[in-house]
């Protein structure tokens, strides 16, 4: 059980003769996805990069952030409020700044959306995209509705302009539209195949359902589905011949075992190379936290370099040099100037950077947009 790199296919079919070989579902779905979306997706970040929306929305988040009253009794009632769909808050001017400021949060919490695979299955940029539009069209409704002794609706009208370019350009729209088409399409193989499932969140240690007849079945009535139309046959050409190339290595049916009493066992070979997979990323983790390096590789040239810094602890004119008079390392290490430290320390607790836990409550809510726009209308009547 292998992914689908030309390497190791030529290499067991070379080494192993004869012997029971298949593809990784996994990985075979995540090929064939990258085939089906990645030149698109890459253009839509290209493009998408260009507005230079995420630095816009940080400055704007930032600027309210010195605006809003963070006083517990403001924050409650501004959540009553949403939670009521009527307005309870003796504070009228801080609805504008909080819930752009939400609602700006909201936005950046676009990962949220994805289950843990990574593309194709999951598709953040265009989460992110879709979330902007979304926020776009509610401040386009609410920034003309005027709340009692409010601030009018400058918070609003500033951060509506803020990405007013981003979500009307047309470029983005039709590259959006497009891969979203792509994708009902791929995620319908997905549905077919058992494995790493929208909405699911196993994340890469998915191992999919083990009936692999009722799965092979499935696929089967998608490729037919796919070579029914001429048009949708050509516009997805490239996923049939994934499709074709590596159907007998996909569906395997058990494979008997011989034992002294015949062939009375039967092993059904795994979906998917995890298991494998798992003990690599569990010994990649292990090094990351002794390290902090992401990579193997990393580890063991940092070793290798490391090696004459441990040993020059050896040295007795090394020593005396770092230890500047100290009787040990431990002394020498208590002389770090830690009002630096206790300063960033300070520095932190005042910074306002980090979001409420009131507000990020409701920032992960995911009726928050449809809670802000009842309560504005309500406000409008």
């Amino acid at each position: 059980m292998h992914d689908m790199g030309r390497g190791i296919v030529t290499a067991v079919e070379e080494v192993f003769p004869g012997v029971a070989d298949f593809i990784c579902h996994f990985h075979f779905l995540r090929d064939t996805g990258k085939d089906l979306l990645l030149d698109e997706y890459t253009s839509f970040q290209k493009r998408l990069q260009k507005f230079k929306v995420r630095p816009l929305l940080r400055q704007r988040a930032k600027y309210l952030e010195q605006k809003i009253d963070p006083a517990p009794q403001t924050l409650d009632a501004i959540m009553t409020s949403l939670e009521s769909g009527t307005w309870q808050t003796t504070a009228p001017e801080q609805i504008p700044l909080i819930t752009t400021y939400m609602l700006i949060h909201w936005v950046f919490d676009y990962p949220r959306q994805s289950n843990g695979y990574g593309f194709p299955f999951d598709r953040p940029q265009l989460d992110f995209y879709r979330r902007l539009q979304k926020v776009h069209r509610l401040l386009g409704e609410i920034k003309d509705v005027h709340i009692r002794g409010s601030i009018k609706d400058k918070a609003f009208f500033q951060t509506y302009a803020t990405f007013k370019a981003v979500v009307e350009d047309k470029q983005l729209n039709g590259l959006a539209t497009s891969i979203e088409r792509k994708a009902a399409v791929f995620d319908t193989l997905r549905i077919a195949m058992r494995i790493t499932l929208p909405g699911s969140k196993n994340g890469i240690n998915d191992n999919g359902d083990t009936d692999i007849q009722s799965i092979k079945v499935k696929v089967t009535a998608f490729r037919n589905w796919l070579v029914s139309n001429e048009q949708r046959k050509l516009k997805y050409a490239r996923m049939l011949r994934q499709l074709d190339t590596y159907w007998e290595k996909l569906f395997a049916d058990p494979l008997p075992v011989i034992t002294p009493e015949g062939r009375v066992l039967y092993i059904q070979p795994q979906r998917t190379n995890n298991i494998l997979e798992r003990f690599f990323r569990g010994e990649k983790r292990r090094s990351r936290k002794k390290s902090g390096t992401a990579s193997l590789s990393r580890v063991l040239k940092a070793a290798l370099a490391d090696t004459p810094l441990v040993q020059n602890l050896k040295n007795y004119e090394y020593m005396d040099i770092i230890l500047n008079g100290c009787p040990n390392l431990a002394e020498r290490f208590s002389q770090i100037d830690a009002r630096l430290v206790q300063k960033e320390v300070e520095n932190a607790k005042n910074s306002r950077e980090k979001i409420l836990p009131v507000i990020r409550e409701l920032v992960r809510n995911s009726d928050l947009t449809m809670k802000i726009s009842l309560l504005f209308s309500s406000a409008a009547k």
